[in-house]
């Protein structure tokens, strides 16, 4: 891993260790909590359009942003990709990843897998090229209508089982070196928590796989809801080291007769961004992503709120 502490394979470090304990534990750096905050990288969507590579510099720092989505697809020339990466690089920006959303390589069509799984291989392929942290997806689903939509069959060995072995295939296919290929958390598919994170890594045993953290998608419950910041800090205790890139969402909860989490802008919701971000200033070159809202208008007014909760820990953007 590029400017981090990896000398130790995963492999055997996995090996030696209890799921629960975390990789914390296992020989990775250890955080001084009293140093002081460190600047962090925020980035998202960009409503504007650019026809160069210079152009989505300007852009992208328009925002305020240090990060940015892969602004290419597959398709691109491979002199394409270089003049982006070097742009990125030039301006101190991140590409935090290279989505291959609408993939499902769990799909119970065996047709329709076969082309997800190619398909996320060309996007890691793509996130490999132009230098990106990370190519991510959910898992899928079994779900027969849905890519990453909820099916009793989700959450069975046999569809862990599928998840370990379709993963295995998008990485040997690629064998990428610079990036890692990740799976977003959903409440309904593996991985839905820090310890099920941890046995698809472990089982799927390949060292190009990493990690991706949405914690608002790990609001399952009240109990999560109410307690975000626990939750948050345990999963970066047993997988921090492996973080690729975040996602900057929020939750609010609606009792009714059953409860109901909805996703809501960042600040509107209920989740501990304190904690997020503290916990992030322990890994400042892990980019924070915003997603999901309807306008540049909502995207200012989520950053704004982040850069305040950030300065009330002392960090920046």
């Amino acid at each position: 891993m590029r400017g981090e502490s990896w000398n130790i394979s995963r492999r055997h470090l996995l090996k030696k260790a209890a799921f629960g304990a975390g990789l914390a534990a296992l020989g990775f750096p250890i955080v001084n909590a009293d140093e002081p905050a460190k600047k962090l990288r925020l980035g998202g969507p960009l409503s504007e359009k650019f026809n160069s590579p210079d152009e989505w510099v300007a852009v992208v720092k328009k925002y305020g942003y240090r990060a940015a989505i892969c602004p290419l697809d597959a398709k691109a020339s491979d002199a394409i990709i270089k003049a982006y990466e070097d742009a990125a690089k030039n301006a101190d920006i991140t590409i935090a990843e290279v989505g291959a959303w609408g993939n499902n390589p769990i799909a119970p069509d065996e047709k329709t897998a076969k082309d997800s799984i190619a398909g996320c291989q060309r996007q890691l392929a793509l996130a490999d090229k132009i230098g990106a942290r990370c190519c991510v997806n959910v898992s899928g689903s079994r779900n027969p209508k849905s890519w990453a939509g909820d099916n009793p069959e989700n959450l069975t060995k046999e569809t862990f089982d599928k998840i370990v072995e379709a993963t295995r295939q998008i990485i040997d296919g690629v064998k990428p070196t610079r990036t890692y290929f990740t799976l977003e958390a959903m409440c309904w598919a593996y991985p839905y928590s820090a310890d099920t994170y941890l046995e698809l890594i472990k089982a799927i045993d390949r060292k190009q796989f990493g990690v991706h953290f949405d914690p608002t998608n790990l609001m399952c419950s009240p109990d999560r809801f109410y307690h975000s910041g626990p939750v948050i800090r345990e999963f970066f205790d047993k997988l921090g080291p492996m973080i690729r890139s975040c996602h900057a969402k929020d939750a609010a909860l609606e009792p009714k007769a059953l409860a109901h989490l909805s996703e809501v802008r960042p600040g509107l919701g209920g989740l501990d961004y304190k904690t997020f971000l503290t916990e992030l200033t322990k890994y400042p070159e892990v980019p924070l992503m915003l997603e999901h809202l309807s306008g540049a208008e909502e995207y200012k007014l989520a950053a704004d709120h982040l850069r305040t909760v950030a300065a009330s820990i002392g960090a920046t953007f």
